[in-house]
């Protein structure tokens, strides 16, 4: 079991940690690339990328029939017995590491790099705002209905046929003025 959100922000960091690889490895062998436009202009172009794919992220994430998955958190099944099936915070972290993911976008990344186009060492950067992006969405949706959003597996209790997460309570941190 493992938090929706934390699954999505360490997607996020594994897509610029490939980028880092890749990058380091491609830039390495061939070269920096250059822009004939000027560096101001990537720049540009980078951050135009960023707003659009990231408005894309939040769109899957939204309650737009065929489209968002927002009404899945709706009918998130409720943990009977969260305590025993969630897992301890370090432990909630490593579950969501997906190391193909990063082995894939580095190895798409270092070989698309060598044999096509220097600059597609930096591909595996196009989805880091996207899950960023639905992360964000994912946890203001939970602040918003004080529930926490799991995926994995229960065996004490299984998902119906239209559901595809589990949710518990949102635990209150407290804070400074309340001690």
């Amino acid at each position: 079991m493992f938090r929706y959100v934390h699954y999505e922000v360490i997607c996020a960091l594994l897509a610029v940690c490939a980028t880092v690889v890749s990058a380091g490895v491609v830039f390495g062998v061939e070269g920096a690339p250059e822009t004939p436009g000027g560096v101001g202009r990537a720049i540009v172009l980078g951050l135009i990328h960023l707003v659009l794919v990231a408005g894309f992220g939040v769109l899957t994430v939204s309650r737009v029939k065929w489209f968002g998955e927002g009404r899945d958190f709706d009918k998130a099944a409720p943990l009977r017995d969260p305590a025993s099936v969630l897992p301890t915070r370090g432990e909630g972290y490593r579950n969501c590491v997906n190391a193909l993911l990063f082995v894939s976008l580095a190895a798409c990344a270092v070989g698309a790099g060598l044999l096509w186009e220097r600059d597609l060492a930096l591909f595996p950067l196009v989805f880091a705002p996207v899950w960023l992006a639905r992360g964000w969405w994912v946890a203001r949706w939970e602040r918003r209905h004080g529930l926490l959003l799991w995926t994995g597996r229960v065996r004490t209790q299984p998902l119906q046929d239209d559901q595809r997460l589990y949710s518990s309570v949102r635990q209150s941190a407290g804070s400074a003025r309340d001690v």
